[in-house]
């Protein structure tokens, strides 16, 4: 990781190692505002965000969801001049999972800065990225940057569970606020290794797998433990979910995913040309491999039955399924449907989303590019797809380009946290993530 180049654009001089400091200590300060979701309590971190917002003289509104005032979320803007189109929004959540405390070896809101790095639940998603997202901010304001198209900051609730409090809300109920030709968000990253091999990588989040979160329900018969019958409801859920872990869906790679690995064969990460073949032996070695080429299914809950010794007369279960880019859902239930064979097991659907992919041809996405490879000469940048869901598909639904674009470069040994016990996030990552996405900023809207 390194300075941007010399030849990087001209602009006022910046204190890297002042600003770095004063970010290292907003994020700490970030990770301990709890809003853990459920049950969110984002604005809390609106009302944090706000102190810096209302320190340097910068207006915002904020937007209340269904009359629920502890779920805000903030929107501050810069204007420009226009002469370069619509706005530029930097997109971030406030929102973060829950963790298991007893499996972490340090506070999980406690902030807490040692060894190098700001420890704690959302440091890398997505409070670190807000924080970078918040300085370049600052910075055009501080230094009176020309802006040539307007540049906002959009912090939202409820990107953990499905966005209805966040940007959905926005949608429905602001829809000027989601009117902007490029947003940038999470979604995509960079990493340090990539297939086994060292080498400093930058993704491009252009695309996403589709959520479908079901909620199956078996019926059956109650009665005493000791007579068992056929109709137990938790053995016809048990005989269901059985068939779908056995079934077999065929690998369907996206035209994002092919091309992902055909610019890794032509950086020569890969060695072979990613035939079919080869994509499915990557599949099979590789489980993120894996699910990035085929729709994925993981059981996350099982409940039933109300004592040791009652046979329950309903079961259920949750799926966290993700569709390939552009795979249809109905197609996909019916589907499910014929693998189950049971009409006395429901399939409800609790929630769904699926969105075009954002095109590899703009500008932005040329700026993102160089940015990437001034800051780090030998970095290979590739499009992307992501696994999981991010607020961006609410833009691309109205054909907004929307990249994730988290620029920073972790180990395998920060990967796993994401979600995970003992999540982090290097303060040279957060230095390096602050530099690239600011010389973005200015290359698009400068």
């Amino acid at each position: 990781m390194t300075e941007p180049a010399p030849d990087a654009p001209a602009g006022p001089s910046i204190n890297w190692d002042a600003w770095t400091e004063q970010a290292t200590a907003w994020l700490s300060d970030y990770i301990q505002v709890d809003t853990v979701n459920p049950p969110g309590n984002e604005t809390r971190a609106v009302e944090w965000l706000g102190r810096i917002l209302d320190a340097e003289g910068i207006p915002y509104e904020t937007y209340t969801p269904m009359g629920d005032a502890s779920r805000q979320t903030l929107v501050a803007r810069l204007p420009g001049d226009g002469s370069r189109g619509k706005a530029l929004i930097l997109l971030n959540h406030t929102d973060v999972v829950p963790f298991e405390r007893e499996f972490w070896t340090v506070e999980p809101l406690g902030g807490e800065v040692r060894d190098g790095y700001v420890w704690g639940r959302g440091a890398q998603d997505m409070k670190g990225m807000g924080i970078m997202e918040l300085v370049t901010f600052l910075l055009h304001k501080r230094h009176n940057l020309p802006l040539k198209r307007d540049l906002v900051f959009m912090a939202v609730a409820d990107e953990e569970a499905g966005s209805a409090f966040g940007v959905e809300f926005l949608d429905r109920d602001h829809p000027e606020l989601l009117d902007c030709e490029y947003v940038i968000n999470e979604g995509g990253g960079g990493a340090t290794e990539i297939l086994g091999k060292q080498r400093n990588t930058f993704n491009i989040g252009v695309s996403e797998k589709g959520p479908l979160w079901l909620t199956l329900r078996a019926h059956g018969r109650p009665g005493h433990g000791s007579v068992p019958h056929d109709e137990n409801a938790a053995d016809r859920l048990v005989r269901a979910l059985q068939r779908i872990q056995d079934w077999e869906r065929p690998l369907q790679p996206a035209p994002e995913v092919r091309e992902y690995f055909q610019q890794l064969f032509e950086a020569g990460i890969i060695e072979r040309q990613p035939t079919d073949e080869v994509l499915a032996e990557f599949a099979e070695n590789n489980p993120r491999m894996r699910s990035v080429q085929m729709n994925s299914i993981s059981l996350t809950t099982l409940n039933a039955g109300v004592k040791h010794n009652v046979i329950p007369a309903t079961a259920e279960a949750t799926l966290d399924v993700r569709l390939v880019p552009g795979y249809d859902t109905e197609e996909f239930l019916r589907e499910l449907a014929q693998v189950i064979d049971d009409n006395q097991v429901e399939v409800e659907q609790v929630f769904a989303s699926s969105t075009p992919p954002s095109r590899l041809d703009t500008e932005l996405y040329e700026v993102m590019t160089r940015e990437a490879k001034r800051a780090v000469e030998d970095a290979v940048v590739v499009p992307g797809v992501s696994t999981g869901f991010t607020d961006s598909r609410v833009f691309r639904r109205r054909g907004v380009t929307a990249y994730g674009f988290v620029p920073t470069l972790t180990g395998p040994q920060d990967q796993g946290r994401v979600h995970g016990n003992d999540e982090r996030l290097s303060i040279e990552n957060l230095r390096l993530g602050m530099q690239i996405l600011h010389q973005t900023v200015r290359g698009i809207c400068g």
